[in-house]
This record gives structure tokens, C-alpha cells and sequence, in this order.
């Protein structure tokens, strides 16, 4: 494994006249032009020097093995990919767009499934999904509908005015207009419903279709129909989920299926800058696979290490069974229930001790034994998980406590400003080191999680390595970021800053890429079922 000093010799060089103090732009402009699409600073060298370029940035932009790809939808992408599918289904079963749509709504906007059912028993598919072909006017006054054998009155409100307008689906149960958009505006804003609206009429399965929706209610209503389909399409296809992040309203596509969440931790970032794993939908938690983080999330919120603390250091009264914890250093144990003396170490009668008080001789026999077995192996499980959850805990504390790093880092930015002759650009470094250092905290969290499940192999040693450099690292960058600001050394603590970021951004790279690997080739070994 890598450490600082071989850093220096082997990584390095390669930055040496990218961060060098001299070669800074001093024209922000210029110096934003050197930014790439990501927004980090691009490589420049002297000329004369033999790199190939196509090469670098090639290998720049290599996806690694413990990255997915996926796509981020707007609402608008959103709507244009429901009609395209819509459109689809209407061509090849020749049926209007919003029945096609009804249909696809009903099998969850499985397409292939819909079109093998329909050409089976369209009658039936059409049934089961509330589709009545049959062409209606929608909206038409109540003069044309009413006779004098049967004049229209409105099953709702009982009004039969003639210049009523009444609304009907296909099915023809007709209303007055404002008893039918009270009935739709309730179900949508009041009931959040949108996929499976069914006509007023009692006991009618018959849906409303988008369109006498959009004809119906007024402009918000409908918006907020929209709105509720779109959530309703991304809830129903195993590639989309929402973005989890407050107030966000993108979605992310991703074709990762659920049979490889044992094999990859699929990562993505919104466009909100929110990182999560399309999984589970967590917050992003590489390297630990999602059967992982389930299990061990479940194992620090239940009562199991409760019961393995009573385990570890509390004993049952051989005759009352009351649980009792020691509180001193004499072995000889009075229980305050029952009154019954024993001994600590044995839990046989203090009788049978004579006067060995202090000295238990009865470590050979058999009950002896398995009751301190028990609680010797107790004891090691409970030692073994508060050693990988402290740990977790402690980096997970860190990175709440680097969002106050945050506000110091701003003011240190401002500082550093009128101080000296860096832009605002070229103070940037500063906040794109706490982000890379919260980043890091995040990463080693999950690494004790995974490292927790992890049978010991040599593979394991070689992982702990890894989990090390990049702990040292992020520790060494925490300390150079919580260093005050001296004026004389801000070009100092800029390179170092500089040189640290990239060596931190590397040890988490060498660590997630490896175990990508470890997960894809079935090298890590679990002591737990992964289903």
C-alpha cells in the first residue's frame, strides 16, 4: 500500500506544474475557462513534455468499477417519455391515446405485458383495466340529452336545467359539469389520485381518462393531475425512483436490477448534487452493498446488543433465575430476590468454597465451563461489535461536525481574499477539500459496516490496508483544514491543501475500486446470508 512518502515520489510530479504557486492564473476568467465540465481544474503542462493528451483525459473520464450509469429525468423528461409510450401502444392497438394510457397505468407501464394480454383477450384487458371503447361526447348541454319521456336530472345535486352542461365517459353515466369537477378536483387534491379515477356513478369501474380530466378541471387541478401521474409513473418502473432529497423533484433512471445489489453498490448523483444508491434509495453508503447496510442498520437499532450487554456482564441466580450484575470484586453473590449464596466465576453454592473465598476451585467441571464459555463468547461478540460501530459512529459524528467546517472554511475563504492576492476563484480549493473530506468521512462509515460482515481471509487484511491509508489521509486533511490562517503561509497551506485533496480523492478511489472487484469477482466472503 501507498503511503504519504511514496505519494510524493510516484503521484506528484505529475501536479508539480499544475499547482505550482507561479502557474495560477491571476484572471478569474481565464481561470474559470480551465474548469471542465465537472468543475475541477483540468491538467496543463510545459511544452516539450511528451504526454499524451487523448490519453489522459480518456482515462480521466474511465468510468470506474464501482460506477453506474444512469440519467437524471425533469418532470418535462418525465411526461415526454409517458407519451412516447403512449404512443406506441395507441399505433399497435389502434385504440386513442387515453385508453392506451389507461392500459399501461393498469399494467404498471409494462408495455410487452400489456400488448401480449391484449392480443389474447383484448376484451378482458380492457375490462380488468376499466377501458370503454366506445366513442362519447363528453360535454354536451343537458337540452340535447333530455326528452319529455325522460327529462336529465343530475343523480348528484337533482338540478335539471336544460342549459346544464353535463360530462360522461364512455360508459355514459352522465352529471352536471360542477358536480363532476367537484368529484374530480376532490379525488386529485383532496385523495392525491390520479391513476385509477373511476366514473361518479356507483358501482361503475369505468376510468376517467386524462382527457375529460384536462377538459374538466381548472388550470391548478390539472397541473396537479399532471404532477401526480408523473409520480405514479416512476413509482411503477423498476429503473426510475425519486430523488430523495427535500423538495427535489428530479428522478433517476437506472438499469440496475435488483438480483445485482449483491454485487454493486449503485451510486447516483442528482442534479440537486444529492448522492444516493438507486437500491435502496439511502444515502450514498459505498462500499457496503444494500443486504449489508439492511442488516447492519437493523442490528444497531433493535435490542440485540442490549441483550448482548445483559449476556456479557450480567448472570441468572442459579435458583430464581433473577438476572444480577456485579458490582464488586467478591466472587461470593447474595441474591437480594431469593437470598441464595453462589459463587460468581462457577455459579455453583459459596457452601461447597469452604474457605476458598477468593479462589474458585472448580473450573473442571463441565457446567462450569459452557455457563463461562457462554458468557466469554458473549463478552468477545459484544467487544468485536462496539469496536466496528464505534468506529462507524465516530466518522459518521465527523462529517456532521465538517458541516460546521463549512462555515470556517467560508470565513477562512473571505480571509484569505484580503489577505492575499487570490481571487475568489482561486480560493475555491478550500471548500472543495471539505466536500472531499466529507466525502471520505462518508466512505469510511460504511467500510466498518462492511468490514464487520466480513469473514477473515487475506483478502480481508488487504482490504483493512486500503480502509487505513484513506483514514490516515482524511485525518491528515481534517488537520491541515482546522489549521489557523497565517498570512506569511497561505501559499504554503494552499500547495499542501492542494497536494492532500488529491491524495485523499485517490486512496478512496484505490479503496471503492477494489472492492468493486473484490464484489464482482465473489472474492469477499460474508458470514451472514446476503438474501
Amino acid at each position: 500500500m501507498s503511503s504519504d512518502s511514496d505519494y510524493d515520489d510516484d503521484v506528484m510530479n505529475e501536479f508539480d506544474d499544475t499547482m505550482d504557486e507561479d502557474s495560477i492564473m491571476d484572471d478569474s476568467d481565464d481561470y474559470e475557462n480551465s474548469l471542465d465540465d465537472s468543475g475541477d481544474e483540468l491538467e496543463y503542462y510545459e511544452d516539450g513534455e511528451d504526454l499524451n493528451f487523448d490519453g489522459v483525459m480518456a482515462e480521466k473520464h474511465r468510468k470506474k468499477l464501482y460506477q453506474v450509469d444512469y440519467t437524471v429525468q425533469s418532470s418535462k423528461h418525465l411526461m415526454g417519455s409517458q407519451d412516447k409510450e403512449v404512443g406506441q401502444v395507441a399505433s399497435i392497438l389502434g385504440m386513442p391515446k387515453e385508453h392506451a394510457a389507461t392500459l399501461l397505468r393498469h399494467y404498471r407501464w409494462n408495455k410487452e405485458k400489456l400488448i401480449e394480454r391484449y392480443m389474447d383477450n383484448p376484451e378482458k384487458v380492457l375490462r380488468l383495466a376499466g377501458v370503454v371503447t366506445d366513442k362519447v361526447r363528453r360535454i354536451i348541454p343537458a337540452r340535447e340529452i333530455s326528452t319529455p319521456q325522460h327529462p336529465f336530472s343530475c343523480d348528484i345535486c337533482c338540478d335539471d336545467e336544460e342549459e346544464l352542461e353535463t360530462v360522461a365517459v364512455s360508459c355514459n353515466h352522465r352529471f352536471c359539469r360542477t358536480c363532476y369537477e367537484h368529484y374530480l378536483r376532490q379525488k386529485i387534491r383532496e385523495e392525491g389520485e390520479s391513476r385509477k379515477i373511476e366514473c361518479p356513478q356507483d358501482g361503475c369501474k369505468i376510468v376517467v381518462d386524462e382527457k375529460t380530466v384536462e377538459e374538466v378541471v381548472d388550470k391548478n387541478t390539472h397541473l396537479r393531475y399532471r404532477e401526480l401521474l408523473n409520480r405514479t409513473f416512476v413509482d411503477d418502473n423498476d429503473h426510475l425512483r425519486w430523488c430523495p432529497a427535500p423538495n427535489c423533484e428530479f428522478a433517476v433512471e437506472c438499469h440496475i436490477p435488483s438480483t445485482s445489489l449483491t454485487t454493486i453498490v449503485p451510486t447516483v448523483e442528482c442534479e440537486c448534487s444529492h448522492q444516493f444508491c438507486f437500491g435502496c434509495g439511502l444515502p450514498d453508503h459505498q462500499p457496503a452493498i444494500c443486504p449489508l447496510v439492511k442488516k447492519w442498520q437493523k442490528k444497531c437499532e433493535d435490542d440485540s446488543e442490549t441483550a448482548n450487554w445483559i449476556s456479557a456482564h450480567t448472570k441468572e441466580c442459579p435458583k430464581c433465575h433473577s438476572t444480577i450484575e456485579k458490582n464488586g470484586g467478591c466472587n461470593h453473590m447474595t441474591c437480594r430476590k431469593c437470598k441464595y449464596e453462589f459463587c460468581w466465576v462457577c455459579m455453583g453454592p459459596w457452601s461447597e468454597h469452604g474457605t476458598s473465598w477468593y479462589n474458585c476451585n472448580r473450573y473442571d467441571e463441565k457446567s462450569s465451563h459452557e455457563a463461562r464459555d457462554s458468557q466469554t463468547q458473549s463478552r468477545a461478540s459484544l467487544e468485536r461489535y462496539l469496536h466496528y460501530y464505534n468506529r462507524f459512529a465516530n466518522h459518521q459524528q465527523s462529517a456532521k461536525l465538517d458541516q460546521d467546517l463549512y462555515r470556517k472554511t467560508e470565513k477562512k475563504m473571505e480571509e484569505m481574499q484580503q489577505t492575499s492576492d487570490l481571487s475568489w476563484i482561486e480560493v475555491q480549493f478550500l471548500k472543495k477539500a471539505v466536500d472531499t473530506l466529507t466525502q471520505c468521512r462518508m466512505t469510511l462509515k460504511w467500510t466498518y459496516a462492511f468490514a464487520f460482515y466480513l469473514s477473515r481471509t487475506n483478502e480481508t487484511v488487504i482490504f483493512e490496508d486500503n480502509q487505513k491509508d484513506l483514514e490516515m489521509a482524511t485525518e491528515h486533511l481534517s488537520e491541515l483544514l482546522e489549521k489557523p490562517l497565517e498570512r506569511e503561509k497561505i501559499a504554503e497551506l494552499r500547495q499542501n491543501v492542494l497536494d492532500k485533496t488529491v491524495y485523499v480523492k485517490q486512496r478512496r478511489e484505490i479503496l471503492l475500486e477494489d472492492t468493486a472487484k473484490g464484489l464482482l469477482e465473489g472474492r469477499w466472503t460474508f458470514f451472514v446470508d446476503l438474501k
